[in-house]
């Protein structure tokens, strides 16, 4: 057997090789050299990171004097907190004369505080690489202008219609940082539907004796779900209700029968507290703190069925989430999204046995969660927390929770502080 020499290879002869052969082997030999070569940071990437570093320089300073809320002394100043999320009293009574269940959960919750340490790590390791997850979009991005992956094929297809609760959360969105550009990018709402027609009427179809559904008319159930579509168009979609104005158009169309909720909730806009504020049931935004961008997403289900034992009654189930994308007032690169979910439950009743009032609605539950909030409660409107601001505010305590996943039900929390997993 002839021995195997122990030099490493050389580089071929180009005598003995096809001239496409040597050319191919010279083209990728250079490629690999400056793939490899040292690559100083381009003027954006100096830019970010000297943003990044006067961000950390601006908190120091910000933590390093003054009074301290705990009274403890600190030796540095603490690392960038995530958005609170708030959570409301224990639930009570919608509607004191109705019987049976009634109650409000609340609950808010704040993205994950680890988004200024990942975007200096990703800076140290690729600066140009990571300007697109920067606030302010400095770098190009990917993707399309609603955030979508247009490798995916999906950047045109919403998700079909909603029809029973998902086993499930939506999968991670192709990544990428909002943008007034781009607001819904790297969140799964990118694909979802905007406004009012993402709220979809169920067909009703008579069950027993004559058009009646437990009892109830056809017509009634049909209008019990239109009513609530109102409701919920007047509370979460409303331009002026969502800039904080008073939500006539949502109050006129409660029952005046309620007069109990009615009261509470007029008595919540005029004076909001802690136990009675009104973002429990309208969506509302100081227009001095935050300018809303783009249309709202919208992904949920309508639904009804009968009240078990109970002749001539009907309830309609609405479940559906809000995704707002968010911009300081008065300009500013910075986009952020608050994302709220809301469970309503109504009555249908049959007017010749029940005592209702045509064309209002009566709310039997309402429940809410409120994600990217601080932890303040009792002021009646949400306030977004930014990326330059997760320093100030109470820390959130509770458990990390995905805004997105509509698999579980709206919890019953107590007063605290949470964390969302992503926005």
């Amino acid at each position: 057997m002839p021995e195997q020499s122990s030099e490493e290879p050389t580089e071929p002869d180009p005598s003995s090789l096809p001239d496409d052969v040597w050319a191919k082997f010279v083209e990728d030999s250079e490629r690999n050299i400056r793939a490899s070569a040292p690559k100083e940071p381009s003027a954006r990437a100096r830019m970010v990171t000297e943003r990044l570093r006067a961000m950390d320089e601006a908190q120091a300073r910000a933590g390093g004097g003054g009074k301290r809320r705990w009274g403890r002394n600190a030796s540095a100043a603490p690392p960038a907190r995530p958005e609170g999320w708030r959570t409301g009293p224990a639930p009570q009574d919608v509607n004191s004369r109705a019987p049976g269940r009634r109650g409000r959960g609340r609950g808010r919750w704040s993205i994950v505080g680890v988004a200024v340490a990942a975007a200096v790590a990703v800076v140290a390791v690729d600066p140009s690489g990571a300007l697109s997850w920067l606030p302010g979009g400095l770098g190009e991005g990917s993707g399309t202008s609603d955030g979508a992956n247009p490798a995916s094929g999906d950047s045109a297809v919403p998700p079909a219609p909603e029809t029973a609760r998902p086993s499930g959360a939506p999968s991670a969105a192709p990544a990428g940082m909002p943008t007034r550009e781009r607001p819904f990018a790297g969140s799964p709402a990118a694909r979802w539907e905007s406004g009012a027609d993402a709220i979809r009427l169920p067909e009703v179809e008579a069950k027993g004796e004559g058009s009646t559904v437990n009892g109830v008319p056809v017509a009634d159930v049909e209008a019990a779900l239109k009513g609530a579509k109102e409701f919920l168009i007047a509370s979460n979609l409303d331009r002026a209700v969502l800039m904080g104005a008073e939500p006539k158009k949502a109050l006129a169309l409660i029952d005046p029968l309620a007069v109990d909720h009615l009261a509470e909730v007029r008595a919540g806009l005029r004076r909001p507290t802690e136990k009675n504020d009104p973002t429990w049931t309208f969506s509302r935004f100081d227009p001095d703190e935050v300018e809303l961008m783009d249309d709202v997403r919208v992904r949920g289900r309508l639904a009804f069925e009968p009240v078990r034992g109970t002749a001539g009654k009907v309830v309609v189930k609405a479940d559906y989430t809000f995704v707002y994308a968010v911009a300081p007032a008065g300009g500013g690169d910075e986009v952020t999204r608050s994302i709220v979910r809301r469970t309503l439950e109504l009555d249908a009743a049959d007017p010749a046995r029940f005592r209702v009032t045509d064309g209002r609605v009566r709310l039997l539950v309402v429940k809410s969660e409120i994600f990217n909030d601080d932890c303040r409660n009792g002021d009646g409107v949400i306030r977004p927390r930014f990326f330059t601001d997760r320093s100030d505010g109470p820390t959130p305590t509770g458990e990390a929770r995905d805004p997105y996943d509509r698999s579980q039900e709206v919890r019953e929390a107590d007063r605290g502080c949470g964390t969302a997993s992503r926005t």
